[in-house]
């Protein structure tokens, strides 16, 4: 009887979540239950099987003002003897790392500081890294620093602890191999100082691949770091255009995993757990952290561009930052992320103000940004309801608007948002024009892992028009 009063009860709870779920065509859930019963077709037939389940990976997250001294503590408490320390030339020469490295003194950690990151990072800078990670015989690692250095800090760790892997062995295909890891890395400790790419809490590490002149990546869920040390006084030394250019890359996190394709919608289904890859689609654990993401930075993403003083805003969006990193580290993210590894990868001359850098430049965030409002037009009509929850959480008045009109409300208040924050008027005062777009598309095309978890698909023909539409936003 036990037994019989739980399954009604788990039936219940599942009738319940299926009808107050999104009835869209692409995030309807209500045909979830059938899947496991129509695999056993597919595989008949030949036909790819749909994705069944999902896994939420993320790191510990530890968050608190002045919490980086408690590293050196960390490493003490692991049996660390020789930790590879991951930074640039910038950072170096900040508080940030003063504080780590007297941490690490204190506990009596010996360790080793790589500062030679790039921003932005390459296959040939990463290069540098795993070959000195490969040199040291580190038993731990440390990262001090934005994504890049986080990322190229994933990477260092995971080549070191495999000598005779190939450097695209583990590169996600089509460009790379796409290999499965299957080979333990060592500790990794992430301590991120600007508020943006979530990085501190995924198994995803982003470069760009110079032969292609686009950005591809390295994902897997071995890669996240042990413990993500999130201090918002870090948040306090990001300068104007860094704090507006990494928020802008938690809103579109946050957007894109959102409306991304369900999990249960995803093919192929893996015929193993190990090749289930970190993007999975949304699904709703994802859905509540990305959402909550969201409203954070509706709350508080202008005030912190505008006023670097502004602890409260400041500390939300670096808090905000890693509930996205949560969301689209497991669900993923899709069209505006695919577009914008090309539009960094063939920067012309441009150079983003308030960047210490000695090359071109299109930060992260902003080169994802500048597609936000063709892409989340172009993808509405398969998912109008979580369009337009979005752009009423964000600020528009949603009150009247019609499933047909979904696109074009959310892409209106990105707009706005961008305007208010000094956003570069689209992809043409960046140096782009109409005569880059073949070459725009084709750095798109290879970016499987992301645009095959857009919610629409699409055509060349579709990402010319979108990155035409991005030529100019105001």
């Amino acid at each position: 009887m036990a037994t019989s009063s739980a399954r009604e009860s788990v039936l219940h709870l599942l009738r319940a979540i299926s009808a107050a779920s999104c009835k869209c065509p692409a995030h309807s859930q209500s045909h979830s239950l059938a899947v496991a019963a129509g695999n056993k077709k597919c595989m008949a037939t030949g036909v790819e099987s749909k994705e069944y389940a999902f896994e939420m990976a993320c790191s510990n997250i530890r968050y608190g003002e002045g919490v980086t001294q408690e590293v050196g503590m960390d490493f003490a408490n692991m049996g660390a003897k020789n930790v590879c320390v991951v930074t640039d030339q910038n950072l170096a020469k900040l508080p940030v790392m003063q504080t780590v490295t007297d941490a690490l003194h204190k506990s009596k950690v010996n360790f080793q500081v790589f500062d030679r990151v790039r921003v932005e990072p390459t296959d040939s800078s990463l290069q540098m890294a795993i070959d000195f990670a490969r040199a040291g015989n580190f038993d731990a690692f440390l990262a001090v620093g934005g994504g890049s250095v986080i990322d190229t800090c994933k990477t260092a760790n995971l080549y070191a602890c495999k000598p005779d892997s190939e450097f695209l062995d583990y590169v996600n295909a089509p460009v790379g191999k796409g290999l499965p890891v299957r080979h333990t890395l060592k500790p990794l400790i992430a301590v991120p100082t600007t508020a943006g790419t979530g990085s501190e809490t995924t198994g995803v590490a982003i470069f760009d691949y110079e032969p292609l002149k686009a950005k591809t990546g390295i994902a897997n869920r071995v890669l996240r770091p042990l413990l993500g040390i999130v201090d918002p006084l870090h948040a306090l030394t990001m300068p104007e255009r860094v704090a507006a250019n990494s928020g802008f890359d938690v809103l579109c996190h946050a957007l894109e995993s959102y409306t991304a394709i369900p999990f249960n919608e995803r093919t192929p289904r893996p015929e193993n757990p190990i090749l289930r890859p970190a993007y999975q689609g949304s699904n709703p654990i994802s859905d509540l952290w990305s959402l909550h993401a969201l409203r954070i930075v509706a709350k508080y993403f202008r005030r912190a561009v505008k006023d670097n003083t502004d602890k409260e805003a400041r500390s939300a969006m670096h808090l905000a930052s890693a509930y996205a990193g949560i969301g689209f580290g497991n669900a993923g993210v899709h069209l505006c992320h695919g577009m914008s590894y090309p539009i960094a990868g063939l920067v012309k001359q441009y150079r983003a103000k308030q960047y210490a850098v000695d090359h071109p430049l299109v930060p992260h965030g902003l080169s994802v940004v500048l597609t936000a409002p063709a892409v989340f037009q172009f993808c509405a009509p398969m998912c109008p309801e979580r369009h337009i929850e979005a752009a009423g959480i964000l600020g528009a008045d949603i009150t009247s608007v019609k499933k047909e009109d979904a696109g074009l409300v959310l892409a209106d208040v990105l707009r706005q948002i961008m305007h208010d924050l000094d956003v570069d008027d689209g992809l043409n005062s960046i140096g782009f024009t109409s005569e880059d777009i073949p070459a725009l598309v084709k750095g798109t095309l290879p970016q499987h892992r992301v645009t095959k978890l857009a919610p629409r698909p699409q055509t060349e023909e579709d990402l010319a028009m979108l990155f035409e539409k991005a030529m100019k936003l105001y």
